[in-house]
């Protein structure tokens, strides 16, 4: 169906309002960047999409919400967009509530969204990469700077405004790679890691890749553990009120929780996190590989638990919170090793 027009998208879109984007796009045979594109001009306007437009309009806005998602799990933060920091490879915002590394080569597609919706309308700043999956997007709350929100629209509008948009190919996750010849290589120079960030600079500098370093590194590195270790993790983390560290991201951005986790709600294959300033909805039936991992650091082990999905592409990972006054790494380091591992399900 990628040859409808525009006027049909809309027409397909409006006989379904409550259906999701990324939903219609994926049963219309198109991009959801696509299907935005489809609107400009009808409550849709394209913007310039690089990290420095779009953080210089959400820092305007006021509380807003933060989403993040992979095709896997959607991580929703309520916050303040602030301190901001540019970067040609990286940027970052740096605050308690909304805390985001992001990759500016990957946003390609920008839109200011407004949305009539049964309460009221629902403003969004839509971000997307070169295939047109979604990367990022801030939702204003009731309480917005809509002044701000129409300056923003007049400085980062692009020129030219079109209800087409050209998409690349989307990029597969890339498989598992690794070189057990050089499993000993691996080892010793994990060893001599004193920052996590080193980790993937090592293993591409031996060919590899995390989840396939991940299965040949072995004890004490890492321990495989069941998919199921996910659900015991959240539970024990609720019920023990520790702090953690939940990250979760695509090739864009990588968005960060910081702090406890209250209400689980399990709805069919989704696990749900519903806390006041955060939810997370996670598919656990997509979860096929879970890895404990521990790396050494100037500040000692740093501990966490990744899930990864058929294809090897990278769900989320959750460390202990490592903050002076507020150490919740030992007790994290508990769970983790308590967390049920694939022998101990083959045993059973």
């Amino acid at each position: 169906m990628t040859d409808l027009t525009a006027e049909n998208i809309r027409a397909t879109r409006a006989e379904d309002s409550k259906i999701r984007d990324r939903d219609l796009a994926e049963k219309l045979g198109i991009s959801e960047a696509q299907l935005v594109a489809a609107h400009v001009g009808h409550g849709a306007t394209a913007v310039a999409a690089h990290p420095d437009h779009i953080m210089a309009a959400a820092v305007g806005f006021g509380e807003t919400m933060a989403l993040t998602r992979n095709v896997s799990c959607v991580h929703e933060k309520i916050g303040v967009y602030e301190n901001y920091h540019t970067g040609n490879h990286a940027a970052m915002v740096l605050t308690h509530d909304i805390d985001l590394r992001m990759f500016p080569s990957h946003w390609c597609h920008g839109f200011m969204v407004e949305r009539e919706t049964d309460a009221g309308v629902r403003r969004s700043l839509q971000v997307f990469d070169a295939a047109g999956d979604a990367i990022h997007k801030v939702f204003l709350r009731d309480e917005a700077d809509l002044s701000a929100w129409a300056d923003a629209q007049g400085r980062i509008a692009l020129p030219d405004q079109h209800q087409t948009l050209t998409v690349a190919a989307r990029q597969p996750a890339e498989p598992p790679k690794s070189d057990p010849k050089k499993a000993d290589v691996l080892r010793k120079e994990w060893t001599r890691l004193t920052d996590t960030h080193q980790f993937l600079r090592l293993a591409s500098k031996l060919k590899m890749n995390r989840l396939g370093a991940y299965r040949i590194a072995g004890a004490p590195f890492v321990r495989a553990l069941s998919p199921g270790a996910v659900e015991v993790m959240l539970e024990t983390v609720r019920d023990r009120k520790i702090e953690i560290m939940l990250f979760v991201g695509n090739r864009g951005c990588i968005q960060i929780h910081t702090g406890p986790i209250e209400t689980l709600r399990p709805m069919g294959p989704w696990q749900n996190i519903m806390d006041p300033g955060f939810n997370l909805h996670l598919r656990g039936d997509h979860i096929a590989e879970v890895w404990a991992v521990e790396k050494p650091t100037q500040r000692g082990p740093a501990v966490s638990v990744e899930a990864f999905d058929a294809q090897g592409m990278l769900i989320f990972q959750v460390f202990g919170l490592g903050k002076e006054g507020r150490d919740s790494r030992p007790a994290w380091k508990e769970i983790v090793d308590m967390l049920p591992g694939l022998e101990t399900v083959a045993a059973q």
